[in-house]
């Protein structure tokens, strides 16, 4: 099975490289650009067959590893049974 993991800041925590590569965009000239939001992306591929477990591994994995729940939320999404 394959799943992804989606971490983004939250909405209330500043985004120093979002911010970054809004200022990069704008002297590239694209000004219409007002934010940027960075993330990180994670696709794993489980070996478990049950989703409902495959998706509780991934809560597990998300809070515990590939997230700081402090400043970020994350989304986990199950893409191919």
């Amino acid at each position: 099975m394959k799943a992804k993991i989606e971490v983004m800041l939250r909405e209330d925590i500043f985004d120093p490289q979002g911010k970054t590569i809004v200022n990069a965009l704008h002297h590239m000239d694209y000004k219409s650009v007002s934010n940027v939001k960075a993330g990180k992306l994670f696709y794993l591929e489980l070996q478990e067959t049950n989703k409902d477990k495959a998706l509780k591994q991934m809560e597990e994995m998300a809070h515990e590893l590939f997230a700081n729940p402090v400043i970020e939320n994350y989304k986990i999404e199950i893409i191919d049974l």
